[in-house]
């Protein structure tokens, strides 16, 4: 039986505070990764969701660094995203493909869900608040809204109007997504499904050899070449080793975070500026 994708609402990854997954229809994993940002063949992993986590990317004072753990479910190609905001909708429609962005920042509310097809987004809403629709065909799915009970036929006034549960609202808004375009993403790719990664932000970064080379000579596990991105800690010790002046830096210019944490760019543009 499908899981569906209405048990994503509420659910994060390992940041622990958001979930961002791209859907695409009509291209395998590895090409949803390359239209994302990676570089083709450079998968790494597999890893589940825990060890992205342990991956000590520096994504908070350093360059803006991104990952994604991709597969295939039920018809789609699936990314979901780790690191600096990235909205790449657009880049994966082109060329006939279908795509479908589920952002999720506990931060930042509404939950968008938003499709897209030939490189232009077609429609999308925030969970909750669908009477605001963009897109080039924004009612597109205002029937599937008024058949779910949501919004009435005017499309901007809203069919419950009282108290209601606002996580099972918002099962119902992205339900439409779900049933309208078939999409579907194993609960087990949050728990125990070990997935390639792929960097799409940040790699290879400009110092890797240098680090790399100095990681090798002082006896230190070398970063993962496939990733090219180099760890926050190796990254925090490299320069206390060979910057005599480290110490009178502070600690506002050190690497402190440890982990890769998917909210590197707190504010999120609103849907009609990402780019």
């Amino acid at each position: 039986m499908s899981d569906g994708v209405q048990w994503m609402v509420g659910a994060v990854t390992s940041s622990g505070w958001m979930l961002d997954v791209h859907f695409a229809r009509g291209i395998d994993a590895e090409e949803l990764a390359v239209r994302m940002g990676a570089r083709r063949g450079a998968a790494a992993g597999p890893m589940t969701d825990a060890e992205i986590a342990g991956l000590e990317v520096d994504s908070s004072t350093g360059p803006d660094n991104a990952v994604v753990r991709v597969g295939e479910h039920a018809g789609w190609a699936f990314a979901i995203l780790y690191g600096c905001y990235l909205n790449r909708l657009e880049e994966v429609s082109h060329d006939g493909v279908e795509a479908v962005r589920y952002h999720y920042n506990a931060e930042h509310p509404p939950t968008t869900v938003l499709y897209a097809r030939d490189g232009r987004t077609v429609c999308g809403y925030g969970l909750c608040e669908e009477r605001v629709r963009w897109g080039r065909e924004r009612d597109l799915f205002l029937p599937d809204l008024v058949a779910a009970g949501i919004l009435n036929p005017d499309g901007d006034t809203y069919q419950d109007t009282g108290d209601y549960d606002r996580a099972e609202r918002e099962r119902r808004g992205l339900a439409v997504f779900e049933k309208r375009l078939g999409l579907s993403l194993p609960r087990t790719v949050l728990t125990e499904d070990r997935l390639p990664v792929y960097a799409v932000m940040g790699s290879p970064a400009d110092d890797f050899e240098e680090i790399s080379a100095w990681a090798g000579a002082d006896g230190r596990p070398l970063p993962d070449r496939r990733l090219g991105l180099v760890p926050a800690g190796l990254r925090n010790d490299y320069e206390r080793a060979v910057d005599p002046r480290w110490g009178e830096r502070g600690t506002a210019h050190r690497v402190a975070a440890p982990t890769l944490h998917a909210g590197a760019v707190l504010k999120d543009p609103a849907p009609g500026t990402e780019h």
